[in-house]
């Protein structure tokens, strides 16, 4: 693997885009998403690092079967605690990294949430057309509004629709509960065998052939057009004078999960 997949330690850095892809459901497409928005900066000329907190290792196994020839990406493992590391190891990404992708893992408590959602630039969930799905998913917003203190008004908080067939009622059904909750869908990713022939080979859609991948690329430069506007974000957000919002839309949406309506 060489210098592609490594554990770094190194000291937090300020500057850092830490981009969280965060959903407690499995299956959602995390891992996913994480490879190919890697695979868009790493083409784009920027150092990305995937920080894989998946005990099952999806972004890593990506990372193993990646060309050294393509444009670099670190990886670093984070489901396990290196045998020889002190109590208080932490993984962090290398200097060097201009933008670091989250894949956080399912099933994910409070705790956990906090602490990988405390610092990120962006959070992204990506999100698929059932109604099993769109419940989870509405109890993830609920604990990131809640749980994790992710205020709306920091802008740090974007929806991916994955997996989607357009013109079917569940892709209709998922669309609607997405724009309820007031967070911006900023990508609708197709059910398409380009995402899975991708993750075999180690590269992201944006490296395959540009003719058959072309859709599957204007939506992850979407992503990428959203992300990239984090500063711009955070200085918008930090003009907001009003501290007192009340938390109504948040606690209605969580009554909303607790009777089975969202």
């Amino acid at each position: 693997m060489g210098d592609i997949r490594t554990i770094l330690i190194t000291t937090r850095q300020d500057n850092l885009d830490k981009v969280v892809i965060l959903n407690t459901k499995g299956g959602c497409g995390k891992s996913t998403l994480a490879t190919n928005l890697a695979a868009y900066y790493a083409k784009r000329g920027l150092v990305p690092s995937i920080m894989d907190h998946d005990p099952q290792g999806s972004s890593m196994a990506w990372l193993d079967r990646r060309s050294p020839d393509l444009p670099k990406i670190h990886g670093i493992t984070a489901a396990k605690k290196p045998m020889q590391a002190p109590r208080n190891w932490q993984p962090k990404a290398p200097n060097e990294a201009e933008i670091l992708f989250i894949d956080s893992p399912a099933g994910i408590g409070h705790d956990d949430l906090r602490e990988l959602t405390r610092d990120a630039t962006s959070i992204l969930m990506p999100v698929l057309p059932s109604s099993m799905d769109i419940h989870a998913a509405a109890r993830c917003v609920a604990d990131l509004l809640l749980v994790a203190k992710v205020d709306r008004r920091d802008q740090k908080l974007a929806v991916v629709a994955n997996r989607t067939r357009k013109k079917t009622k569940s892709f209709a059904a998922l669309m609607r509960f997405l724009d309820s909750l007031g967070i911006p869908i900023i990508a609708v990713l197709r059910d398409t065998q380009n995402f899975v022939r991708s993750a075999e080979q180690g590269i992201g859609v944006c490296e395959m052939q540009p003719s058959r991948v072309r859709p599957d690329v204007v939506q992850i430069e979407k992503i990428a057009s959203w992300l990239d506007d984090w500063p711009k974000r955070r200085r918008e957000s930090s003009l907001i004078t009003s501290i007192n919002k009340p938390p109504s839309a948040a606690r209605s949406l969580l009554r909303r999960v607790q009777f089975g309506s969202a």
